[in-house]
């Protein structure tokens, strides 16, 4: 699974044309509430908004979720996004334009682990469905460290396990065989989503994460889990 977690950009390549619709059918467009969720957890401590960045910005879901809140409550900034996969990010252009987002929403082809930014330059950094892909998740947290202002806010929105048992049986199944089924079935792609199956049950959630955000640096540390707990709203402050 490292090597796919290096080649993560090509991989999101291939099934950037139906990731979006996939998203929404496997979730059962519980998703879209997830970043709602999300957003509001991060916009309620940094309501002046200000440069942002977006980390795996993907097909730009968060992003615009994000400019939609900062925008309700009249605040200046701007959005930077950053991704591997070319792909992802030439479609969440078209839904930027669609939406009167340009301007307001950028996009950068560059890694979580090397970002091309210098110290301390944005006020929020927020990343969904992203950390779990880095190919060195302490090296991705401590970039992010790097480029956030000090009081600045992190917002990170990933899968996670529900405690309890019944329920996580039923996760573990439903991700095990429907979702890897249904995946390869529609996106035309053997692989992807038995990568993203593996990927998720083999991450850190929970408490766990919260230490790798503490090693980190990071301060005020807190964690919220949505559904069941099968996904999880991390937020954290830099001192």
């Amino acid at each position: 699974m490292q090597q796919e977690k290096k080649d993560i950009g090509s991989l999101f390549d291939r099934i950037a044309g139906r990731y979006d619709f996939l998203n929404h059918l496997l979730s059962l467009n519980i998703d879209k509430r997830w970043r709602r969720k999300a957003i509001k957890a991060v916009v309620e401590k940094q309501p002046a908004g200000g440069q942002c960045l977006d980390v795996a910005i993907g097909t730009a879901d968060l992003a615009i979720e994000l400019a939609r809140q900062l925008e309700s409550r009249n605040a200046s900034f701007e959005i930077t996004g950053i991704d591997l996969s070319a792909e992802m990010m030439n479609i969440g252009e078209e839904k930027v334009k669609k939406g009167g987002w340009q301007g307001r929403i950028s996009f950068m082809h560059a890694s979580a682990l090397d970002m091309p930014f210098e110290d301390q330059r944005f006020d929020v950094v927020t990343c969904a469905y992203g950390v779990r892909n880095f190919s060195d998740l302490d090296k991705g947290l401590a970039e992010m460290q790097r480029v956030i202002k000090p009081g600045g806010q992190l917002m990170i929105l990933e899968f996670s396990y529900p405690k309890n048992k019944l329920i996580a049986w039923a996760y573990d199944l439903y991700f095990t065989h429907v979702l890897p089924t249904v995946g390869r079935w529609l996106s035309k792609d053997r692989t992807a989503y038995s990568y993203l199956n593996r990927s998720v049950k083999g991450f850190v959630w929970g408490e766990q994460m919260c230490r790798h955000l503490a090693d980190a640096g990071f301060l005020k540390i807190d964690y919220r889990p949505l559904t069941f707990g099968i996904t999880t709203i991390y937020t954290a402050t830099k001192a």
